[in-house]
């Protein structure tokens, strides 16, 4: 059994890589993976051509859809979200989807947001909650992508908690100029997060 240890950036594949994982797309052998097993670090699988594989990676993030691992020997495979049972949320008008996320945040709830819905694991406390706010919830199957924190990036793990919440009064004293590029690097990096 093969068993795969590390966890490749997909944007420093080489040519090479990038074409094996290419061709397992073709042949549709992936590891398909609920949201559950995608958080641990160890486990065993088998791939969608029934190759039993062992995941023994660093304990780090979630892994995420798309990822790719490889084993001592070089062997590949893409983990591909499987779909599951979720609760997905709509609601009339954005404030009041605002609203629902806005309580499940403060629940710790994983939450996937999309720009007309949300999607959790289900729970019929939290659906019982939404319902008297007044939003509408429905059982589905899909892919299940949550959030991650928002000082956990993909931007070196920078934290906005530096020098800034020492001293508030520090932060008003900051020239316009300032203010202006800390908020055009917050809006970039936010761009980048949608893409």
């Amino acid at each position: 059994m093969n068993i795969y240890t590390q966890r490749l950036d997909l944007s420093t594949l080489s040519a090479e890589q990038q074409a094996v994982i290419d061709r397992q797309k073709q042949a549709e052998n992936f590891l398909y993976l609920d949201f559950d097993t995608r958080q641990r670090s160890r486990f065993k699988a088998e791939t969608q051509h029934q190759e039993s594989i062992g995941v023994d990676l660093p304990r780090t993030e979630t892994i995420k859809n798309g990822s790719v691992l490889a084993d001592y020997q070089g062997n590949l495979i893409q983990i591909i979200a499987a779909k599951q049972g979720l609760i997905e949320v709509t609601a009339d008008n954005d404030f009041d989807l605002m609203k629902g996320a806005y309580h499940l945040g403060n629940r710790h709830v994983p939450l996937m947001l999309t720009p007309n819905a949300l999607y959790f694991e289900p729970d019929h406390v939290l659906e019982a909650m939404l319902h008297q706010l007044g939003l509408h919830t429905q059982a589905v199957q899909a892919p299940f992508e949550p959030e991650t924190g928002a000082y956990k990036g993909e931007h070196g793990g920078h934290s906005h908690s530096h020098s800034h919440n020492r001293d508030h009064s520090h932060s008003h004293a900051h020239s316009d100029n300032h203010q202006h590029n800390h908020s055009d690097a917050h809006s970039h990096s936010h761009e980048h997060n949608h893409d």
